[in-house]
């Protein structure tokens, strides 16, 4: 009997031991998850665990980390406000989900297809989406999108960036195709792909004017521009073929300089940059669960693991 109860306790005690570990893992008190993402002092990094919104302190991102219950399919974060694309659910209907630093949503915007790519201005002001319509790669012929951006500020919204006017065409080709938004300081211009005849091209965008331009650089999909305003990070396809992968360059947008940054294996994201110096992505493993990575952005130094199993990274 006595062995039985001494097995008993120490049992009880292991599983506390478990219990607090994974309190200290997700920061959430015993019991209960955390229902807001922490306002602690340091810079921190936002990402989804596990489809849920977390935060790391961005001196030990590989460390601790808060997870709130709030479950997105893709997730990015600036100056409080979180765009939160959220799982498709039946004739893949889905919605974004506007919400602020205590998960508290400001606005919910219905969407119908496959969640892709989200940006947030640096100011928090301007929200962008990308869904996939019809097919799952951007690799494949005959994909065909939906982005959209939304003015939190006023409330206009755009449900597709096909409603915009294209600098140079009477009308916009039936091929035609735009993802992966990037905004400028002003909240109103901004950067994305456009894809029509085969070719994949910048263009920079006018909000208000509801209009947009090619611009002379070709092979570039998913920009993310640097904080400083002065470097787009992006993917390019190999040989300019997307069927053989895509390589992070960095296009300095005075000298337009392309560099090719040190991660040599494919990367199908969009990048973020952590830092004017630093330019970070995500990679899925063969388990099937995503690390985040970062590089240097100047083509120095090796890729290393920043976040494991993680996706969506942005500075928080």
């Amino acid at each position: 009997m006595k062995n039985r109860l001494l097995i008993t306790v120490i049992a009880a005690v292991l599983l506390a031991g478990v219990a607090i570990g994974y309190t200290v893992l997700s920061g959430a008190s015993p019991g209960e998850a955390a229902h807001s993402l922490p306002v602690q002092s340091g810079p921190r990094l936002m990402m989804l665990s596990n489809g849920r919104l977390s935060t790391a302190s961005r001196n030990d991102p590989a460390g601790p980390r808060e997870i709130t219950e709030q479950r997105c399919d893709r997730a990015y974060g600036a100056a409080g406000t979180i765009s939160c694309l959220r799982p498709v659910g039946a004739l893949k209907a889905g919605e974004l989900a506007v919400l602020d630093s205590q998960l508290k949503e400001l606005r919910t915007v219905p969407l119908t297809g496959f969640p892709n790519r989200t940006r947030v201005s640096a100011s928090g002001r301007m929200v962008a989406w990308t869904l996939f319509v019809d097919g799952h790669s951007y690799a494949a012929n005959g994909f065909s999108t939906s982005t959209g951006i939304l003015d939190t500020r006023t409330g206009t919204l755009v449900q597709s960036l096909e409603e915009f006017t294209v600098e140079g065409l009477p009308q916009l080709p039936v091929d035609a195709n735009f993802w992966g938004v990037t905004f400028t300081a002003d909240d109103n211009r901004f950067y994305a792909t456009m894809s029509t005849g085969g070719h994949r091209h910048l263009v920079e965008g006018d909000f208000a004017a509801r209009k947009v331009r090619r611009t002379e650089h070709d092979n570039v999909e998913c920009p993310s521009l640097s904080p400083d305003g002065t470097r787009i990070a992006y993917k390019a396809a190999v040989n300019g073929d997307p069927q053989q992968g895509w390589r992070i360059s960095v296009l300095d947008l005075a000298t337009r300089r392309i560099t090719p940054l040190a991660e040599t294996r494919g990367v199908d994201d969009q990048p973020a940059w952590l830092d004017d110096r630093t330019v970070a992505y995500g990679i899925q493993r063969d388990d099937g669960l995503n690390d985040v990575w970062s590089v240097p952005a100047d083509g120095t130094g090796t890729p290393r693991i920043e976040i494991p199993e993680a996706s969506s990274p942005a500075p928080w």
